[in-house]
């Protein structure tokens, strides 16, 4: 690996400073898509600034009828935590099936859901749950954040520092995972609070998450995987890759819905 300068601040007013001061410089924080960029030298920032010690941006607490998450705080303890454990289980599920055991004590939400990698995970969840991200300069909903293929509403230097999930009544995810990586070729996030149902897609879509409101107009009229049958995704739009071809990923969320909208109801 290049050289470049290494910046540990302890708070998020320290590194917001660091990273609009610093030439060419990139925000760590689980590190497990930067670094092995960096080491296939595909990126080459001349600063890194790494989050770990920033004691804020770590941490869960339940705020009413929302779970906040902090941005630095890991996959296992997403997984591992009773707060979410008893408010959105299928949250912690998802954290739960996250890549493998290093990965999962290594990874950090805040890191998956900035980098918005088209086969992460918590990106279905943000989108289904109607999250809010919040950085060190605003809040931006969701729906508003995932703008395309690891590409996000962040500007320049803005730091994801918290993710605020409203409590549905019952969400779930379902993947169809890479058996590698455990990323997912296919996956679906399942959610219903009030009378909104909300279903969102990843690993499926050629320009990242995204909604797929038939499915949410038969869930809306009847939570149930009965309202799925005999539908399916449209192949337009969706990627064709070594794994799996469009059509291939279309008949896949449809399957995962499915199993989404059990696992909601307790099937």
């Amino acid at each position: 690996m290049y050289a470049f300068t290494y910046h540990r601040p302890d708070t998020v007013r320290q590194a917001a400073g660091l990273v609009a001061r610093k030439e060419d410089a990139k925000v760590l924080a689980g590190g497990q898509t930067l670094l092995p960029t960096m080491k296939q030298r595909l990126a080459s920032p001349g600063n890194l600034v790494d989050l770990g010690s920033v004691a804020e941006m770590k941490g869960i607490e339940r705020k009413g009828r929302t779970i906040v998450i902090g941005a630095m705080t890991t996959h296992a303890d997403v997984a591992g935590s009773p707060l979410v454990q008893e408010a959105i289980p299928g949250l912690a599920a998802l954290a739960g099936n996250i890549g493998d055991p290093h990965v999962r004590n290594r990874g950090t939400i805040g890191g998956s859901i900035a980098n918005n990698d088209p086969a992460a995970d918590y990106p279905a969840a943000c989108l289904a749950m109607g999250a809010t991200i919040i950085t060190n300069k605003r809040k931006i909903a969701a729906d508003a954040f995932f703008q395309g293929m690891f590409d996000t509403a962040l500007d320049e230097g803005e730091i994801v520092t918290r993710v605020a999930f409203p409590i549905p009544g019952k969400a779930a995810y379902a993947k169809f995972p890479n058996p590698a990586s455990r990323y997912a070729l296919v996956g679906v996030c399942v959610a219903k609070r009030g009378s909104e149902v909300r279903v969102a897609v990843t690993g499926a879509g050629a320009s990242g998450v995204f909604r797929w409101p038939e499915a949410e107009a038969a869930l809306s009229k009847r939570f149930s995987s009965k309202s799925l049958e005999g539908m399916a995704a449209k192949a337009a739009g969706l990627n064709t890759d070594i794994h799996a071809d469009a059509e291939y990923r279309a008949h896949l969320i449809g399957v995962m819905a499915r199993r989404a909208v059990d696992a909601a109801v307790g099937k």
